[in-house]
């Protein structure tokens, strides 16, 4: 049998930086309230589109792997706040890259996405049905915020990261996962009044709206990845005290410190960058990870765990084994088209957009 070995990574933040005390010139907070809540000090927005930051990280990913995009299969693409509604945004990637061997798939699973692509280009790699995949997540969250809305507004960002799966005959890669989905609660986190569900013809059509029960999330959040942990790490008999990294979900800082509390993980074996780019949904672990292995945090043959939980609500934990190369083969100069505009100067318009919506609907 074949296993998936990681073999490429990148990642794409845009350059605008959305500052807490940014935050607090239009919302009724500041640095220390969002700080001391959430870890979160500052985010990136993005000032063109999803696909541009997906086409950035695919092309680190690759470069790091040395491989020619013409050698990859299949693309998995996991996004909410893809380019259009269809053609899919795995196909764009899949033109600008030139990878025209490579059939194309979007996962829509919220911050869950990237976990899930994984999950399942590593099976279909073992099937053998594949050989090399491109996993991407990410999230252009900033484009569908209600920025009238403090609870949302301080906690998300824009970024993307990507890695390269390629089938090996060494033990190594993602060597379990477990994912699931607790849909009794499917409305705790929801983006309303946009899709098929919400009629065209209202006015609240033209306003993304939100639900997010943070108390409901963060119990939940909790209990549901840190008993997949326990699972995967039950399922591979590895244990606990040889897990050399945690790569989470970068949801919030004290959702991370219960994780780890509950699992009965150190605290420093936790990699977190939560503080620099806020909640990027399903662009936080490839963004996490690259990071990691950056920083020398990741070393040949190490157990990297990793948990997610997102919208749906969708959970899910896997363990990595490592393998040998923990640095890029080539590096990429690819980045995103440069910025001629600060944060507040991208988000102003819809920040008036929706603070006048607001008043609306309370007059």
């Amino acid at each position: 049998m074949y296993h998936a070995e990681i073999t490429g990574w990148g990642k794409c933040v845009p350059p605008a930086v959305l500052s807490n005390d940014d935050l607090a010139t239009f919302i009724d907070t500041s640095d220390e309230w969002i700080t001391s809540r959430t870890g979160i000090s500052e985010r990136r927005i993005c000032h063109t589109s999803f696909s541009d930051m997906a086409i950035v990280a695919a092309r680190h990913a690759l470069a790091a792997a040395d491989m020619d995009p013409m050698e990859l299969d299949l693309i998995l693409l996991g996004s909410l706040t893809n380019d259009s509604l269809c053609p899919n945004t795995a196909s764009l990637v899949q033109d600008a890259i030139g990878a025209r061997n490579a059939a194309s798939i979007d996962i829509n699973s919220a911050c869950t996405g990237f976990l899930y692509g994984l999950h399942i280009g590593t099976n279909l790699i073992k099937t053998g049905a594949h050989k090399k995949v491109l996993v991407i997540g990410g999230e252009f969250i900033s484009h569908y915020m209600n920025w009238a809305r403090r609870d949302v507004a301080v906690l998300f960002g824009d970024a993307c990261g990507a890695v390269v799966i390629e089938a090996t005959d060494k033990e190594v890669g993602l060597l379990a996962a477990k994912i699931g989905c607790e849909a009794d609660a499917k409305y705790a986190i929801q983006i309303t009044n946009l899709g098929s569900a919400y009629s065209r013809l209202s006015d609240e059509f033209l306003y993304v709206g939100w639900n997010f029960e943070g108390q409901e999330v963060f119990k939940r959040a909790v209990k549901a990845m840190s008993q997949a942990c326990i699972d995967v790490l039950a399922e591979t008999g590895v244990p606990l005290d040889e897990v050399n990294l945690v790569v989470p979900h970068q949801a919030n800082k004290r959702i991370l410190d219960a994780l780890a509390k509950r699992v009965g993980i150190s605290e420093d074996k936790v990699f977190v960058n939560v503080h620099k780019y806020g909640n990027t949904s399903a662009g936080t672990i490839p963004v996490a990870l690259t990071e990691a292995l950056e920083e020398g945090r990741v070393k040949p043959g190490d157990y990297v765990l990793s948990a997610t939980f997102g919208a749906g609500l969708t959970w899910g934990a896997g363990l990595i084994r490592w393998g040998d190369r923990v640095t890029p083969l080539q590096l990429s100069d690819a980045q995103m088209p440069p910025c001629e505009q600060t944060a507040l100067e991208i988000i102003e318009p819809h920040i008036k957009r929706y603070t006048e919506h607001a008043a609306r609907v309370t007059d």
